[in-house]
């Protein structure tokens, strides 16, 4: 795996002042940036938007999308779901957040690409669009005095290019020449195996302006994980959003491919998007820590709403039929709801930390996962178990691999908890969870029709 040049048209991605078209008109200007993607998250968490040049959209406002952008599964199939609009496919409006404008380094001429919320016609936010879902549950904290912050640790993986998806994925070939076979978790050797790739992540990641925290091997073949400094919940999910797409980038840039399908290879463990939590009240106190400097109330009532809750929103932690292969005992992700201090035998993990940064670690949310959907059901779950002061289970000291399994076994479970759970319901929005739940319904349908090679082998001839 040899590194190629870098492929960066600009230095780093702008910083302004105050984020308005003016200050955006000159920088462009100055760093005579060619083109503009209009980019938003579609329920999958896939980027989807227009691009334009910069001077086309610096005079014109209102870039338009059809609705029909939140109706597409992952195969890019429309569900046939109960809404006004499926057949009759109006606009929405883009809006764009220029807080969030980042160069594109790896495109061929200067580019930017800027992060937009999405409205009706009348100015009204769309209220299954995924920033609006998070940005939902967000406004219910704020009512509250309460200010969540989060940090991701995203894994994923390295594989050689695929171009034929009857075949297994495989490791991609290292700088050594041989194709990395076990677990050599936090192995720096490992590491080095893939340094054009990982190279590439850190320059783009510089040209983007994103702060990564560190980059280390897991346990898997060319397995990685990636992680961010904690921060605002929007504000980190729409780095996961970037990041998704510049590892990807970066992978292609070195002839091999980066995936976060959660349980892309068999005999493999499973990647994740592990979730740091933790609450800030007005005055920038963790509201997990008492006065005396121990675990308060409130500290107990989220993890009691975090093992009440999360079973219901996995629908969108483990989102995929794919999700379900990585929550299998003893595979390295548990499948039980369990809490305990430093322990990652559990679903719910409190680090070792000072008093002021307290906090609970989501361990079973997929790296599959749309990351404005997940961070808003993990912090959905805390909420509702702060605001009903929801009791946890005792805390576990040993492994807790084996526990009773409390995550549902397949997506329709998820989904059939998701519905049935007004409270979640109410919080995530009506409208999203009627849509959302009738695309996974449609989406599990088009998976149905395809017959795998373990009943091909199994069912054949024997049958």
């Amino acid at each position: 795996m040899t590194k190629p040049a870098p492929a960066i048209s600009l230095a780093t991605s702008p910083q302004f002042e105050t984020p308005d078209l003016e200050a955006l008109r000159d920088w462009a200007r100055v760093h005579r940036v060619e083109e503009i993607e209009c980019v938003t998250p579609d329920i999958a968490g896939i980027a989807r938007g227009k691009v334009m040049p910069t001077a086309k959209f610096l005079r014109e406002t209102g870039v338009r999308l059809p609705i029909s952008i939140y109706f597409a599964i992952i195969t890019g199939e429309y569900a046939d779901v109960d809404h006004p609009q499926l057949y009759s496919d109006g606009d929405v409006l883009l809006v764009p957040d220029l807080s969030t404008a980042r160069a594109v380094p790896w495109a061929g001429e200067a580019s930017l690409q800027i992060i937009h919320d999405v409205t009706d016609q009348d100015g009204v936010p769309v209220p299954f669009a995924p920033r609006e879902v998070l940005r939902r549950v967000l406004r219910a904290y704020d009512a509250r005095g309460w200010t969540p912050v989060i940090a991701p640790e995203l894994e994923f993986y390295l594989t050689k290019k695929n171009t034929d998806p009857d075949y297994p994925l495989e490791p991609p070939v290292g700088r050594s020449g041989r194709q990395s076979t076990g677990s050599q978790a936090f192995s720096l050797s490992a590491v080095d195996e893939y340094d054009a790739v990982i190279e590439h992540i850190y320059d783009y990641a510089d040209a983007q302006g994103l702060e990564i925290d560190t980059i280390i091997q897991e346990a898997g073949a060319a397995q990685l994980e990636i992680n961010m400094r904690h921060g605002e919940p929007m504000a980190l999910a729409d780095q996961v959003f970037l990041f998704k797409r510049l590892i990807r980038e970066a992978a292609l840039q070195c002839g091999c491919y980066a995936t976060f399908m959660a349980k892309p290879m068999a005999a493999q463990p499973g990647s994740a998007m592990h979730i740091h939590q933790s609450v800030l009240d007005a005055n920038g106190n963790n509201v997990f820590t008492a006065e005396d400097g121990g675990p308060s109330p409130l500290f107990d009532a989220f993890i009691g709403g975090q093992q009440k809750y999360l079973p219901a929103c996995s629908a969108l932690a483990a989102p995929y039929v794919n999700s379900y292969r990585r929550m299998v005992k003893y595979m390295s992700a548990p499948v039980n709801l369990e809490w305990g201090y430093d322990n990652r035998s559990v679903g719910l993990r409190a680090p070792r930390a000072e008093p002021a940064a307290r906090r609970v670690e989501n361990r079973v949310t997929g790296a599959d996962a749309n990351p404005y959907l997940a961070i808003a059901a993990s912090l959905a779950a805390g909420y509702l178990g702060m605001v009903n002061g929801d009791a946890p289970r005792p805390p576990v000291s040993g492994g807790a691999y084996g526990r009773e399994r409390d995550l549902p076994y397949s997506l329709l479970e998820a989904i059939d908890l998701l519905e049935a759970d007004p409270e979640l319901t109410e919080l995530l929005g009506p409208e999203f969870v009627k849509l959302y739940s009738a695309l996974k319904r449609f989406e599990h349908e088009e998976f149905m029709t395809v017959i795998s090679p373990w009943e091909r082998q199994h069912l054949l001839l024997n049958v």
